[in-house]
Formats: C-alpha cells, sequence, structure tokens
C-alpha cells in the first residue's frame, strides 16, 4: 500500500481524484478496477473513496482530516489545531498512520516532539509553537505518557530529538521522567529520557531533565550531565572513562573533560563500542568550546575515522544537516 508524501497537498490529491475519474469514463481498466472496488458508480465521489483507500483510508473525508491534521503541526498552527480538536478530541489521540516518511505510525504528541527534525529536507531545525501545539494536544485529552504499547514516550522522543520547550511541557503536565524505551524502539532500547538526550547530543533537554530531577547513574551520564563529583574517576573501567570523556566532549562539559584527561583517559582515545572519538564528535556536532579544549589538550585533528574522515570533513558533514547551528564557523576556525 502506497504512502502519502511528507508535504501533502489536499489540492493535488483532489485532482489526481479527478484524474482518475475521467481515465475511468475514458474506459482505462485500471481506473475502471479503482472505483469498481469501491463503488458500482463512476463519480466524483467514488474516484475521491478509491484513492482515500488506495492510501488505506476509510473514506475521503478521514483523508482529508488526516491531511488538514499534519498540515497544522508541521506549520505549528495551533489555532487551527485547536479547532479540529474541539471537533474531533480523538485527532489528539489517534495515531497517524500512513505517512512516507514515518512508516511505523506516531502518536501526535510524539510527532509534535519530532518536529525539530524536518523528514522532507533532512536537517535539523528550530520550532518555535511546538510547546504550543503540545499543551493544545494534552488539553484535548493526548496521555502525556502515550499509550501503553507505544515504543516511547513523548518526552523520551522530546528527548531524542532535542526539543527542550516540549519536554518542559511534557515534565510540567506530570510526564514520568524515569519512563523507558521499549526493548525494540528506534533510539535507545530501555533507555530513559536522561539517556537518550545524552546519547543523541541533546544537552539542552539534558539540562531540563536534570533541573526536574531525572537520575544519573554511572560515570557516562555523570559526565554527560557536567557532574562527577563523589566519583572516583580513576577507579572506573577504561571503557567507562573513554566514554564519558567522549560524553563531555559532545555536551561541552570542559571541567569534565579536564577531570577525565587529568585522571589518564587518553585525549584521542576512541570509545571501542560505538568508534566516538571526543574531538572528532565535538567537531560533528559543532561544539567550539570542546574542540578548543580538547586541541588544547593536544588532541589530533587529524585523525581519522573507520571511512577516513577528519574532524574537519565530519564538521563539514555535520553543518549539512544543522545549517543554522553558528557553531560551526569558530569549529571550521578551529580546525583550519
Amino acid at each position: 500500500m502506497p504512502a502519502l508524501p511528507a508535504r501533502p497537498d489536499l489540492d493535488q490529491l483532489r485532482r489526481r481524484a479527478r484524474k482518475l475519474l475521467a481515465s475511468a469514463q475514458a474506459g482505462d481498466p485500471a481506473a475502471i478496477a479503482m472505483l469498481r472496488a469501491v463503488s458500482d458508480r463512476v463519480t466524483l465521489t467514488s474516484a475521491q473513496l478509491a484513492l482515500a483507500r488506495h492510501y488505506g483510508f476509510g473514506s475521503w473525508a478521514r483523508l482529508k482530516t488526516e491531511v488538514e491534521r499534519r498540515r497544522a503541526l508541521d506549520r505549528r498552527d495551533v489555532g487551527e489545531l485547536q479547532r479540529m480538536l474541539v471537533d474531533d478530541p480523538s485527532l489528539a489521540v489517534d495515531e497517524m498512520l500512513h505517512w512516507r516518511d514515518h512508516p511505523l505510525g506516531a502518536a501526535p504528541l510524539n510527532y509534535v516532539a519530532m518536529l525539530r527534525y524536518d523528514t522532507a529536507a533532512k536537517v535539523w531545525r528550530d520550532v518555535p509553537g511546538a510547546a504550543a501545539l503540545a499543551r493544545a494536544l494534552l488539553a484535548a485529552g493526548a496521555p502525556v505518557d502515550g499509550e501503553p504499547d507505544t515504543p516511547e514516550t513523548p518526552l523520551i522522543t522530546a528527548a531524542s530529538y532535542g526539543d527542550a520547550e516540549v519536554a518542559t511541557v511534557l515534565i510540567a503536565a506530570g510526564a514520568d521522567l524515569n519512563a523507558v524505551a521499549a526493548a525494540d524502539s528506534g533510539g535507545v532500547p530501555g533507555g530513559t529520557a536522561l539517556v537518550h538526550a545524552a546519547v543523541f547530543g541533546m544537552t539542552a533537554v539534558l539540562d531540563v531533565l536534570v533541573a526536574a530531577g531525572a537520575a544519573y547513574g554511572d560515570l557516562v551520564l555523570a559526565a554527560a550531565v557536567g557532574d562527577l563529583s563523589g566519583r572516583d574517576v580513576r577507579a572506573a573501567p577504561e571503557e567507562e572513562r573513554i566514554r564519558a570523556l567522549v560524553m563531555a566532549a559532545d555536551h561541552q562539559r570542559l571541567d569534565v573533560i579536564d577531570t577525565l584527561v587529568a585522571a589518564g583517559v587518553p585525549v584521542d582515545a576512541v570509545d571501542f563500542t560505538w568508534g566516538r572519538h571526543p574531538v572528532r564528535l565535538a567537531a560533528e556536532n559543532g561544539r567550539p568550546a570542546s574542540v578548543r579544549r580538547l586541541l588544547e589538550l593536544s588532541a589530533d585533528p587529524t585523525l581519522t575515522d573507520a571511512r577516513g574522515r577528519t574532524a574537519l570533513q565530519l564538521a563539514h558533514a555535520g553543518q549539512t544537516t544543522r545549517p543554522d547551528e553558528a557553531g560551526y564557523a569558530e569549529v571550521f576556525a578551529l580546525l583550519a
């Protein structure tokens, strides 16, 4: 079954229905078969229903509503969303299905938490207004922690995609800070929101979670948070200390970087499991303060990853997905 494109166009869908009708009236066997599958009449209404069923919807009205709901969310049009929710509160809960860029579906609240990543353009961007969408969905009955069988809660999704404002709204609404993702989730299976924010480099959300009281247990998470108080760094296993340095670099925790290197962690150590290297990761994600500190500590920016890419090359690659990130200009200057 085909899926709708990431940028739905209701007028285009209407034109397709008219074209399907014209083809059936002209005797096209495939078009006639599509209409006969839903009706014994060759009319525009039948063509619209056939097109809706083609995309997996029970009616043209339902297809139209789904396109309008996604358009309201994508445009962060809170007024339009609220008008739709007044007419049909189930739209705050009903899963968003049959979309090409979200083949597994998404609950509306999780979808809002993902808006920072533009799936059509494949770039990260700021999305002012997403928090207001989250409030509207919650007010209309969207469960703050999602349905019981959801692979991850909306807060975990917000942590993965780095939307600190949406995360703040969810926490204020009572989101479970300790909820974990399902074993088959696409992020960090079994990980909390704080783990997801740490792993995916979402420092703003990480800070929001810590301020709300989220727990961080091991050395790696403590390094991501920027708090090594009361920890014996030298006693930790080597792999854990290396991953801690990588995390500190990604989240620009400069004091933690200093502490770990002083404790004997090699500044150019590579994470055994994921192959992540402090200065390369900091460069790729546009973290100029970390890049500067690591270079001061004698990190080698010419070292390459498994694909032969240097820190500078990774920085250029990273900027293509984060064109509005101001930190890259300084990273380029430091590495040049």
